[in-house]
């Protein structure tokens, strides 16, 4: 017998509920799962027999499910949303909890209500440690019973989009066309409705919408990020290109502000040893201290006691808090030419933190004992309070050692800076024969003006100032990364993994093609590139095999295992000495913290059992820093460049591809590309055993470290990019007696492709 049509009039309470008292959320769910019917407010409200002054809170109830994403509202209607799938793409947001992370469907039908809110779960020695910020695969548990409860396990770090596209308004007839900022993306038309309140020139962000049959992509404006021109903002192209985080929340901020001076309690008064500090003249954080004397004991003849106080960071950035997961997200401070977006507010990283001269300071300190020949015979650290002697730059210590001190160091030259200076040569004699790679590569700093425009490029003198302080931060590092594994500590190490081999076999070919023999060995060593770096410095070939020897190497990065570090030649090391500016440094402080007992705030437990994430988030947010900082040096030398179309300028082939040549300007270091069609006369080819470009019938070439002239032909300002005419000629050789590789013109990729689309869309 068929059953009736349902009277909907009629109310069907489910057993486990009580009539005047409003249902659970599980009741509700249910009820909409077993009846379809049941697809608005006052159905429901009939259904559970809601009524006079139970309607309000019935209502809440429901907005509250719809805000939870448990059920979904079009117009009248109301519907169970839609269930994740049992693997899916989530977004942790970027100011989740590093200890409670929760995420959300990266792709959602907005009509299904909110996104629902996943826990992701990070059980101990996870293969895959996912951080604030992240987008993840995941495997999803939606729990038992009718009320989803979403769970994940991250099964891969997946890339993340960026947000949006940058770019430059430029008006026309028709509205407004973006110019990209990414090189490799192309124009788009922005219709006038979609302009806001952007002018001509206007740095934006924008939206991308398909219109038309045709599905071609518009542009329409979101935010405008302001003019490229004005003073200071080229380095926010990359901030917001790459999404580097430069306002501080003001949580962060009021933590920050909150902070108390910290006291001698539960530290060592180290006041009356006069360590100072030496850093550029216009630093504006100073995190270490030096100070060196003699060593008095009679079994170590000549050796050298030297202290090295770090700024003890960790005394107010405690985990868990709002300052530690801000410091977490943006992993390092970031260094432009007109602008730092540091890794902690300014009250932490210049005032509380800063070792000022004359201040009292709290600090994490290494005590290194050094024999004459500067090895390291023991070391101990110490959690202190101490005060620097003094404030001295680079310059102004080195001008004293060479015979010129000023008013400051005149008094502390032969108490302070002569002791310094002795420690170092002792141990400059132990870092040469342990023999790391001794890259010697030319560093530029850009001098801007008062507008933010570059005014200078300048290479800064490298001065045994510099070399001493570095060797002494490197001993603090391998200190601390020897007492934390003696007691047994996790930590994250700074690694730097060997060449890979076939990075190794590109070496040994074009090193051959200079007739420069290298190590036929699979297990090279620092000091076998050192071998080949002091040949060709014989043969004037420094340059060259220089860049080549870089490119060889294995990018440096942290980890929770150690591999060594292959560049210092270094069984073990870890990042200690910057704790303002690294997050790296600041767990390594927390883990000397717990394992000598220092106090409360070192390591966490939740902290040991993240630290492959953390390792994996650090390394990239550094390389983030790296790619903004290279690309708004670029963007402020094509402006500076701008106005000289037409000018001669010396340089160097910095870099061959199939596409054509890269070159260095010598004087300002900037990079520009001769795509390979414009080099001359014959047909290049593309030989990567020389790197070099070779003419088919004249032997021709160009080959990289090769001095060049070249006339700028083209600046794209906002792109950072450049286009030279070469008008050298190339040296030459026999063509015959050339391994053939591929002709030059061909299909352009990354970077090299970039630039050829430039010099093709500006010709």
């Amino acid at each position: 017998m068929a059953k009736p049509p349902q009277d909907k009039t009629k109310t069907k309470v489910p057993r486990q509920f009580v009539v005047g008292t409003l249902p659970s959320r599980e009741a509700i769910l249910e009820a909409m799962a077993e009846d379809p019917n049941l697809d608005g407010k006052r159905d429901l409200a009939r259904h559970f027999g809601i009524h006079g002054d139970m309607r309000t809170p019935f209502k809440v109830l429901l907005k509250q499910m719809e805000g939870e994403g448990f059920i979904a509202r079009t117009r009248k209607a109301i519907r169970r949303t839609a269930a994740l799938p049992a693997v899916t793409v989530l977004d942790i947001p970027a100011d989740a909890d590093p200890d409670d992370l929760h995420a959300f469907p990266a792709q959602w039908n907005e009509e299904e209500g909110e996104r629902p809110r996943v826990i992701v779960e990070q059980p101990k020695n996870a293969r895959v440690v996912p951080a604030p910020g992240d987008r993840i695969l995941a495997r999803i548990d939606a729990g038992d019973g009718d009320l989803p409860h979403y769970t994940a396990r991250a099964m891969k770090i997946l890339e993340k989009p960026r947000r949006g596209q940058i770019g430059i308004v430029r008006m026309d007839e028709d509205g407004a066309r973006l110019i990209p900022i990414d090189r490799k993306q192309k124009e788009m038309r922005i219709e006038r409705g979609d302009l806001g309140t952007a002018g001509d020139g206007d740095l934006v962000e924008v939206e991308v919408k398909i219109t038309g049959r045709m599905m071609i992509p518009k542009a329409k404006v979101a935010a405008v990020i302001g003019n490229p021109r004005s003073e200071g903002a080229v380095s926010m192209i990359a901030i917001h290109n790459l999404e580097i985080p430069y306002r501080f929340p003001s949580a962060v901020l009021k933590e920050a502000e909150d902070a108390k001076e910290a006291s001698l309690k539960g530290r060592e008064d180290w006041r009356h040893i006069p360590l100072v500090t030496i850093d550029p003249y216009d630093a504006k954080d100073h995190d270490d201290a030096v100070y060196a004397e003699p060593d008095t004991d009679l079994a170590n003849a000549g050796g050298h006691i030297v202290y090295v106080a770090i700024a003890d960071v960790s005394a107010y950035v405690k985990p868990g808090t709002a300052l530690d997961r801000e410091a977490y997200l943006r992993g390092n401070s970031v260094y432009f030419p007109d602008r730092v977006v540091p890794m902690l507010p300014e009250r932490i990283s210049n005032d509380l933190c800063s070792l000022k001269e004359g201040e009292n300071r709290p600090s994490l300190a290494v005590r290194m004992i050094f024999s004459a020949d500067g090895r390291k015979l023991t070391h101990s650290f110490h959690r202190v309070l101490f005060r620097s002697a003094a404030k001295l730059s680079y310059q102004q210590a080195q001008a004293a050692i060479d015979g010129s001190p000023d008013d400051k160091t005149g008094p502390i030259l032969d108490t302070i800076l002569k002791p310094l200076w002795r420690a170092y040569g002792s141990m400059a004699k132990a870092r040469d024969k342990r023999g790391p790679l001794d890259l010697d590569l030319p560093e530029r700093k850009i001098i801007l003006d008062a507008k933010g425009m570059v005014a200078d490029v300048r290479v800064p003198e490298r001065l045994d100032a510099h070399r001493l302080i570095e060797e002494m931060m490197i001993a603090a590092n391998v200190a601390a990364a020897e007492t934390l594994e003696k007691h047994r500590s996790a930590l994250l190490y700074r690694v730097h993994d060997t060449p890979s081999q076939e990075k190794l076999m590109g070496l040994r070919d074009f090193l051959s093609s200079l007739d420069l023999p290298f190590s036929k060995s699979d297990a090279v060593r620092p000091v076998d590139f050192n071998r080949v770096l002091e040949k060709a410095k014989g043969l004037g070939k420094t340059q060259q095999v220089s860049e080549i020897v870089l490119r060889t190497q294995a990018q440096a990065e942290y980890a929770a295992e150690n591999y060594g570090h292959f560049g210092l030649n270094l069984d073990r090391y870890a990042h200690f000495t910057s704790p303002i500016r690294r997050y790296a440094d600041l767990i390594v402080h927390r883990a000397l913290i717990t394992a000598l007992d220092f106090g409360p705030d070192g390591l966490t437990d939740a902290e040991v059992t993240k630290l492959q994430g953390i390792a994996q988030h650090i390394s990239s947010t550094e390389r983030r820093a790296m790619l903004a900082e290279r690309e708004t040096a670029d963007r402020l030398l094509a402006q500076f460049l701008a106005e000289k179309i037409g000018v001669e300028f010396e340089g160097r082939v910095s870099g061959v591809t199939r596409s054509g040549l890269f070159v260095k300007l010598s004087e300002t270091g900037a990079d520009g590309f001769i795509p390979a069609s414009t080099l001359g006369q014959d047909y290049y080819r593309y030989v990567e055993e020389m790197q070099a470009m070779v003419g088919d019938r004249t032997g021709e070439t160009f080959r990289i470290g090769d001095p060049v002239k070249v006339r700028l032909l083209e600046v794209a300002p906002v792109a950072g990019a450049l286009r030279f005419e070469l008008l050298s000629e190339g040296g030459r050789g026999d063509p015959s007696s050339v391994k053939r590789g591929r002709k030059g013109p061909s299909r352009p990729s990354g970077k090299a492709g970039a630039y050829r689309k430039f010099a093709r869309k500006k010709r």
